[in-house]
């Protein structure tokens, strides 16, 4: 993708998804995944769907999601899901993945490729948290959650650890954080990058 492609004109894929644990690196997988494809403040088009984890979802995570065994077991399993995904989110150099936390959502990504033997794309990618620590204050929020950010950015869309509301919520929010961005002067996605890869101020940081 151009660096120099002004923001407005950059189509971004705003991505959560749904997990058994918290790293796929202890073998958790990914039972659902959302997205938003949004370009010019306009929503372009939606992605979702569970996906069969082919083990059971502990206790813990259906009492933090609200996803069960019986949901997901009919569902499409990984090998079905990520080419399909990856095909709403189009070519490398077409778009920039867009994610809360997104080492946690790239780290799944990656590993469920990486399993199915499936080519992962160079995607750039944004962490719409990391964004927030830059442009926020501790006067203005105590952490940078996505529910903290969406309370104070008074989104239509509140999270509710369902991967399609959360995504749909994160785009909210990257909306928000980009209006603030065009106060530092950033209007092209290398403005964009150049700016995420500021130190975050030590005294400013924000979990």
């Amino acid at each position: 993708m151009s660096a120099s492609k002004l923001l407005s004109e950059t189509t971004f894929i705003v991505v959560d998804l749904e997990t058994t644990g918290g790293s796929p690196f202890a073998g958790a997988v990914i039972t659902e995944v959302g997205a938003v494809k949004v370009r010019g403040g306009i929503v372009q088009e939606e992605f979702k769907t569970f996906v069969n984890p082919l083990s059971p979802i502990p206790d813990f995570i259906t009492e933090l999601t609200g996803i069960t065994d019986e949901m997901v077991c009919l569902s499409p399993i990984i090998d079905e899901v990520l080419p399909e995904f990856l095909t709403f989110c189009g070519l490398e150099d077409e778009a920039v993945l867009v994610a809360h936390n997104a080492p946690f959502d790239i780290s799944f990504l990656k590993a469920a490729a990486k399993e199915i033997e499936h080519p992962w794309p160079r995607y750039e990618v944004i962490d719409t948290a990391r964004l927030a620590r830059q442009l926020l204050t501790r006067d203005e929020v105590t952490n940078c959650k996505l529910g903290t950010l969406a309370a104070f950015f008074n989104t239509e869309v509140t999270p509710t650890h369902r991967a399609l509301d959360d995504a749909q919520t994160t785009t909210e929010v990257m909306h928000k954080l980009f209006e603030r961005l065009a106060g530092f002067g950033v209007e092209s996605f290398d403005d964009l990058q150049k700016f995420s890869r500021k130190r975050i101020a030590r005294d400013s940081r924000l979990i």
